[in-house]
């Protein structure tokens, strides 16, 4: 099966975001995949490589991963199990639903519904379809920064990357894209919420740690464990992956501006990101030596997201924001 199941996505510039940041910010529009992200990507990509003669795929998630997988799976002609914690949104399980996919709720964060994917793969002769942590996934995910390397044309490069982390798949792919089209002096700058935050936990332990919990209402950046590659290469001093984080009032009030500005809803795991720009992080790193001055265009990787509709929005609003 040679057909990607990904789009290639649109590269669009932000006038808004482009004032506030005072460079070219331009958007990967990731929301564009059939499956609502990014991680279509990567999972289509370790499909075809891994589940052609499958019995079956088995995948746990937070939602996208799992919204990917059963796509990929309804496509292949392959059944789908997708594991998900209890705080996955309804939204989300009836989607997958729709896709197709068989769906078991076991637990409370994601890393108890890997276990019984784990558990289920080894059981029932399923494929196991990780959600950020094979260097398939990475492969796949860094088809992205080619594809924005086209849309800049030769003589261009980001002067930096925005993006959100939250077990590091998208972190490694954007890694192995930049090195793919030459930009390993590109910086990324790597987003997550205060509690959800296993990437910074890990960088200033100096080690891969284990979150207690996830706190942080943006569940799709749930993992309590970042993956070791993402940890390797913050440490690795080829790249500079500068980890930041900020609040889930940060995150939503991110993702309201983005629906007013752009006409664009997205999940608060995505708002972790665009938080960088409007909450005035990319200024303040900037001022403190961590970018320079000027800066060229930025990219903001638009990771999308499945798990949001108005009713979810409103009801996030007036938790957080009220």
């Amino acid at each position: 099966m040679s057909q990607h199941f990904h789009l290639n996505t649109p590269l669009l510039e932000s006038v808004s975001m482009s004032k506030r940041v005072g460079t070219t910010v331009y958007l990967k529009m990731e929301n564009c995949q059939p499956s609502g992200s990014f991680k279509i990507r990567g999972i289509g990509h370790l499909c075809q490589q891994l589940a052609g003669q499958s019995r079956g795929i088995v995948c746990s998630s937070g939602g996208n991963a799992g919204m990917a997988a059963a796509y990929v799976a309804r496509r292949m002609g392959l059944p789908a199990t997708v594991v998900v914690p209890s705080s996955t949104p309804q939204l989300v399980v009836q989607r997958l639903q729709d896709q197709g996919a068989a769906v078991r709720i076991v637990g409370k964060v994601w890393d108890d519904a890997n276990a019984e994917a784990l558990r289920l793969a080894e059981t029932e002769g399923l494929t196991l379809v990780p959600p950020f942590d094979h260097p398939l996934l990475w492969q796949g995910h860094a088809s992205l920064v080619a594809e924005a390397a086209a849309a800049l044309g030769p003589d261009r490069k980001p002067g930096a990357i925005l993006l959100s982390v939250g077990g590091g798949g998208l972190l490694c792919g954007v890694v192995h894209g930049l090195r793919d089209v030459g930009w390993m002096d590109v910086p990324i700058i790597a987003m997550e919420t205060v509690g959800a935050d296993c990437f910074n936990t890990a960088i200033k332990a100096g080690k891969v740690v284990t979150l207690e919990d996830i706190t942080s209402e943006a569940k799709c950046l749930g993992a309590k464990t970042v993956c070791q590659a993402a940890f390797d290469f913050s440490q690795s001093g080829e790249l500079n992956i500068i980890s930041d984080l900020v609040s889930d009032q940060e995150a939503l009030k991110a993702v309201c501006t983005f629906l007013d500005e752009e006409r664009v809803l997205v999940e608060m795991a995505c708002g972790a990101a665009l938080a960088a720009v409007y909450s005035g992080l990319i200024a303040r790193l900037q001022n403190q030596g961590g970018l320079p001055t000027p800066l060229g265009p930025l990219l903001v990787v638009v990771c999308g997201g499945s798990g949001i509709n108005m009713e979810q929005l409103d009801s996030l609003r007036q938790k957080l924001l009220s």
